[in-house]
């Protein structure tokens, strides 16, 4: 027999002494799937544990199973066995049988220990039972005595108060005697339908009273002053899982102790607290004592030991011990659903809600099915009996809504996008808001005729000194302030031929026009232009003949001249005003400042400055420091610091104004040209300026603007022969790109109407983009994608945009005139075309015969009828006036010498290069030059 088999415990028997091996082997089989098993050898080393003597442990012996108690009284149950001590000669398998046996006597003890449990409280229940039948016994024997006393004693019966048909959850905390009617016992948990009464005090009697003279006084039901008040009112209790439990053993009240019991009939308690019991409920459970424990499972939802020691805000101000109420949403739902409950039935149904409905230009089917509240099937379904097949994701017009809509029996409501821009307001102001205002006068002529000069002498200051070229290429606007503290609004416009924009928006936002004419110089191209201008808007007219302190000056053919495009002075009978005056002696002025106002008074000019404003921009630009900036002429209202405001497709709020003199002013009244601060970008020259309530309404209506100019801008036309030919010549021609920047809006708009009409059918200029402010790193990215040069008109670039530009070989041109721009632009455009090629016809002869030269070559004889035929010129053949070749003479001879020309009316003979031989009698010779001339646009 093996050593492993000496060392296994046998019962009956005590182990002998002997040492023990420290590492034991032993193998252990593995069993896999399909059939697999491995055997592995395991070796187990143990610690040796030497007990009190130095010797190994004893091992501990298992302890047998209590004996069952007989009796089905509760046995005290048996101490927790203590804790084992390590083990040290049991291997693995021995370690799980005596564990698996621990475990069974463990769930044999609690099975055990369950079962006594279930006893007891079956015996506890029987007790119980027993109990309230004696109980119910002795207060039937009570209530039939008391009825044979009623009976004998003649008094009447004693009136009896009737509980309240809702009971009240209280009752005495102890058992009183009862007083009942009838001597029927009560079974029923139901309420007692008896009168119920309990009397404060009895004493015991053994007999009735011999003589009740008077009935006795009504007992009622009252608190236990001992006890804590009861709650008034709960929310709606929690509900509990019934939960099958044992009843515990009852209990005397904490009242009952305090005071001794009355002594009273037998049967009398019982028969009251039996009766007093169904009566009032959970009341009196509520007053009683505090119950035993009773063993109950652990409920996991309800167990909040661990915030047992937390102080929440519920516990803090509840009284029922951090009980938990239900929210009001679930308090609202259970009242729902007992309403639903108890007046169930069929609905009434529901009254159709008319709704109204906004429809925009264009809908989608679900989005109008959602606005009316119907069912989008519905309303495919109308569609498609209108004949209409569509889906609920299409998108239907606003005609085909209204059907839908009117069908369906509601309202619409027609809107459109246009409903967001703000229309101009046209209404007109009750006089009694109305106040005079200062007239707006601009001034309009040809380039050079002094208009500026004639408005410094006005202002008393000198802006041509400080203009490029001597010449005024942006509108300026001004206020003069007179001696008799009157004011009049200033514009000067530009007259060179660039600016007829200004010159038009100059026009349409002015009050009087005051036309300069030099008197040496007469009408010129853009004096008839300015005339134009003047009739289109509806406006008085003064003209002004300056420069009249010349020698070579004729006012008088001035008058003449105006004539002819129907302007008709006062010295001639007509109605319109002129004035002599010199810009530079300073002639003339107070009289011309006289025909204004005595003009601005006949016109009446009005305005009312109580309303919000409104403008017009005269000019815009982009200034470095500042930003967006515009020049703003305000037409009524009052335009404050602080206003959000719209002007074309931009949004702002004004941030600073700046009157023309430098200053900052706080607000600007009618017919006040000022400078805002405070745009999102540069508007275009000429957008209207309104003030609104907010930003959010500022930028819709910016939003939507830019919108419609983007459309405007990509929308194709219609295609036609006329513009499909069009186009054709256009990607004919060739593009000359370039990148244009200003420093005003007004300034950017003349230039690139400039460049657009050096086009031609050869060579078109195309403006990849234009703006306002200095030239920054995009542009110079675009100009260099493109190849194009950078147009820069008092704007230069900043540092990054330089050294990007010489990376990329990408042009900057500079000008501060706009002749030179022009010009330079002409001959840029005209030198990528090339040089130009015209042809002269030196002379023409007759080919008369035909002969060989040499053994492939051929030799044409002539008769010169026209001009010269020179050697080494271009010549072409032509039979029936069509060209049969183009080439070069190579030899003319007269007779056998070889010449170098021959004049007309003579003979001669000559042979073509490219050995050409396809000459016949009858053909004619042309020899022309080429002359190669720089192209002009």
């Amino acid at each position: 027999m093996s050593d492993t088999d000496n060392e296994k415990p046998k019962l009956g028997m005590r182990q002998p002494l002997g040492l023990k091996r420290t590492v034991e082997t032993g193998k252990v089989k593995q069993s896999f799937s399909h059939g697999r098993s491995n055997t592995v050898v395991v070796e187990v080393k143990r610690r040796r544990v030497l007990g009190p003597q130095g010797g190994p442990a004893p091992e501990e012996q298992t302890p047998a199973p209590a004996p069952e108690a007989p009796a089905p009284q509760a046995a005290p149950r048996p101490a927790a066995p203590a804790p084992r001590p390590p083990v040290s000669n049991e291997t693995a398998q021995e370690r799980q049988a005596r564990l698996l046996r621990e475990a069974d006597s463990q769930r044999m003890q609690s099975l055990e220990d369950a079962r006594r449990r279930e006893e007891r409280a079956r015996t506890e229940a029987a007790e119980e039972e027993r109990r309230r039948g004696e109980e119910r016994a002795r207060a039937e024997a009570e209530a039939a005595e008391a009825a044979k006393a009623a009976a004998v004693a003649p008094a009447p019966a004693p009136k009896v108060e009737e509980p309240a048909p809702a009971p009240a959850p209280v009752a005495a905390p102890a058992p009183a005697p009862v007083e009942a009617p009838a001597p029927a016992p009560v079974e029923t948990p139901a309420p007692a339908p008896a009168p119920v009464a309990a009397a404060p005090a009895p004493k015991p009697t053994p007999a009735p009273a011999p003589a009740p003279a008077a009935p006795p006084r009504p007992l009622t039901l009252q608190l236990d002053p001992s006890l804590p008040a009861p709650r008034r009112f709960t929310p709606v209790q929690r509900p509990e899982i019934p939960k099958p439990q044992p009843k515990p053993a009852p209990e005397p009240a904490p009242a009952q102790q305090a005071q001794p019991a009355p002594q009273r009939p037998a049967g009398a308690a019982p028969a009251a607290a039996g009766a007093a019991r169904p009566a009032v409920g959970g009341g009196l459970a509520a007053r009683r004592g505090p119950e035993p424990a009773r063993p109950q499972q652990r409920d996991r939802k309800g167990d909040d030991r661990r915030q047992s020691g937390k102080l929440t805000v519920t516990r803090a101000l509840g009284g029922d011990d951090g009980a938990r109420a239900r929210s009001l949403a679930a308090l609202k739902r259970a009242r729902d659903k007992e309403n639903r409950r108890h007046f169930g039935g069929p609905r009434e149904p529901q009254v159709k809600q008319v709704r109204d409905v906004v429809v925009p230009d264009a809908i989608t089917v679900q989005e109008l099915a959602n606005r009316m509240a119907e069912k989008g099937a519905d309303l495919v379904k109308a569609l498609f009996k209108m004949g209409m097949p569509v889906t609920v994701n299409q998108t239907i017009d606003q005609d085909t809504a209204e059907l839908l809509v009117t069908e369906f029996g509601h309202n619409i409501q027609r809107v459109s996008e246009s409903d967001i821009d703000i229309q101009a307001d046209t209404v007109e102001e009750a006089e009694d808001k109305l106040q005079p205002r200062p007239p707006v006068v601009t001034i309009m002529g040809h380039v050079d005729h002094g208009k500026t000069s004639l408005l410094d002498a006005l202002r008393g200051t000198d802006v041509v000194r400080g203009e490029a070229g001597g010449i005024t290429q942006h509108i300026g606007a001004y206020q003069v302030t007179l001696k008799d503290k009157s004011k009049i609004t200033f514009l000067d416009t530009p007259g060179h031929e660039a600016f007829t924009e200004m010159r038009a928006r100059g026009a349409n936002v002015t009050d009087i026009v005051v036309l300069v004419v030099a008197a040496n110089d007469g009408l010129m191209p853009q004096t008839i232009e300015a005339i134009n201008h003047t009739k289109a808007a509806g406006v008085p007219m003064i003209v002004a003949i300056n420069k009249v302190d010349l020698d070579s000056a004729n006012p008088q053919r001035v008058r003449e001249r105006l004539l002819e495009h129907e302007v008709v002075v006062e010295e001639m009978g007509g109605d319109v005003q002129n004035v002599e005056v010199s810009a530079l002696k300073k002639m003339g002025l107070d009289e011309l400042i006289e025909k204004i106002q005595l003009q601005a008074e006949l016109l009446e000019l009005r305005a009312n400055p109580d309303r919000e404003a409104e403008g017009t921009v005269i000019e815009a630009k982009l200034d470095k420091g500042r930003g967006p900036v515009a020049t703003i002429l305000v037409n009524r209202g009052t335009l404050r610091v602080g206003d959000v405001f719209v002007v074309g497709a931009e949004s702002g709020k004004v941030r600073a104004l700046v009157d023309d003199k430098g200053r900052q002013i706080k607000e600007a009244g009618p017919a006040m040209p000022v400078e805002v601060l405070g745009l999102s970008g540069v508007p275009m020259a000429g957008d209207p300026l309104q003030v609104v309530e907010n930003e959010a309404r500022a930028r819709e209506v910016a939003e939507y603007r830019k919108g419609v100019a983007l459309q405007k801008r990509t929308t194709n036309a219609p295609a036609s022969l006329e513009s499909m030919f069009s186009a054709l010549k256009e990607k004919q021609a060739m593009e000359y790109p370039l990148v244009v920047k200003a420093d005003t809006q007004g300034t950017v708009e003349a230039i690139v109407a400039a460049i657009n009409k050096i086009s031609t059918d050869l060579i078109r200029a195309r403006v990849l983009h234009s703006g306002v402010g200095g030239i920054t790193e995009s542009d110079v990215t675009l100009a260099g994608a493109s190849g194009a040069p950078i147009i820069g008109f008092n704007v230069r670039p900043n540092a990054k945009a330089r050294e990007i530009a010489e990376r990329q070989k990408v042009a900057f041109k500079y000008y501060d005139v706009i002749y030179d721009l022009t010009d330079e632009i002409r001959a840029g455009m005209a030198g990528q075309l090339g040089p130009e090629a015209f042809e002269t016809v030196v002379g023409r002869a007759e080919i008369k015969e035909v002969f060989s030269a040499g053994k492939h070559g051929k030799a044409a004889g002539l008769l010169v009828t026209e001009g010269i035929i020179r050697k080494a010129l271009k010549a072409r053949i032509t039979r029936n006036d069509v060209i049969i070749y183009q080439g070069e003479i190579a030899s003319l001879r007269r007779f056998k010498d070889d010449v170098p020309e021959v004049r007309a009316g003579l003979e001669c003979g000559v042979t073509f290069s490219q050995n050409f031989t396809d000459i016949k009698a009858g053909d004619y010779l042309e020899t022309f030059e080429v002359e190669m001339r720089e192209r002009t646009l």
